[in-house]
Order: C-alpha cells, then structure tokens, then sequence
C-alpha cells in the first residue's frame, strides 16, 4: 500500500496555485502547508501526493519514466481535468483518447516537467 508519493517543486509558491486548482478537480483538498512542502489529500483509504523543495537544497528535477495517475470518474472528466491542466500551465504530453481497449487518458507534465495522467480504465 502506498502512503505517499513527493514530487519536488523549483517555485512551491507557484506549484500551490497549479496544484490547489488541479488537485481539486479530481477531489483532492490541500491538507496541509510547511515553509517547504504542501500536502494534498485524496481521502483517508488513498495516497497523500506531497509537493516539496528537495531537502538536499539542489533543484528539483522529473524523473524519466516516472508518472503519477489521477484516477478520473468518467470520459468527461478525464478531458475536463486535462484542459484544465492546460489552461494552469501544464505542457501536453498526449491528448485524452483510447489506448488499448479499456483505458482512456491524457497526459501532461507540471510546472516543473513531473508527469501526471488523468485516466479512467474499465
């Protein structure tokens, strides 16, 4: 079971506004705030996602290959949650549509290049 999964953040002033608006379209809330780290909660069965300045001081950086999937409640939500993205900063990264049979997503990177998929799978 996964407790938590960090991402580090360069600017976490301007990673709480991307995060606050896109976190809560997929029902997160913002559980807590610290000099360096913002918590998001997805309920308390689910995985915290914490946005933080890397503690060792050096810039944060994107994993290659590294992905973190929000799980959307319908078609519409999944390209709602993905324009949204857009709209707050995000690049693109892969359209919303099908891939593979019972998977609809798309995907898009944050501000500072980390990975996300908005996805439903059925």
């Amino acid at each position: 079971m996964i407790s938590y999964i960090t991402i580090g953040s360069n600017d976490l002033a301007a990673s709480a506004v991307f995060f606050d608006s896109l976190f809560g379209a997929v029902d997160g809330t913002r559980a807590y705030s610290l000099d360096k780290m913002i918590g998001y909660s997805f309920g308390p069965e689910n995985p915290m996602i914490i946005v933080t300045c890397p503690f060792d001081g050096e810039a944060a950086t994107h994993g290659n290959g590294t992905m973190i999937a929000l799980a959307a409640k319908d078609r519409a939500h999944v390209d709602a949650v993905h324009a949204l993205a857009l709209k707050i900063g995000a690049t693109d990264e892969g359209a919303p549509g099908r891939r593979g049979k019972n998977f609809y997503g798309g995907y898009f990177r944050d501000l500072d290049g980390n990975k996300f998929n908005i996805c439903l799978t059925s």
